[in-house]
């Protein structure tokens, strides 16, 4: 793979979690991934947590799994 450019975090605890982001993140500055600890409490908006010199960029998205799912039924139950 060599390496990591995005890390993004998404859905429920992804975006509403600062501290399982916290846990997943620690430990990985070997990939390159450092986290703003002010930055990283954020919830529920589209956020970059990462430093500014982390070498792998961290983000928070939030999604909306409903709506995610609805289009997803509505394109199976028209190819039905």
């Amino acid at each position: 793979m060599g390496g990591l450019d995005v890390l993004v975090f998404t859905a429920g605890l992804g975006e509403n979690s600062p501290e399982t982001r916290f846990e997943v993140c620690k430990n990985m500055e070997y990939l390159g991934i450092k986290v703003d600890a002010e930055k990283n409490k954020v919830r529920g908006k589209i956020q970059e947590i990462s430093t500014e010199d982390s070498k792998v960029k961290v983000f928070v998205i939030p999604t909306n799994e409903e709506l995610m799912i609805a289009r997803d039924t509505v394109e199976i139950v028209r190819g039905l």
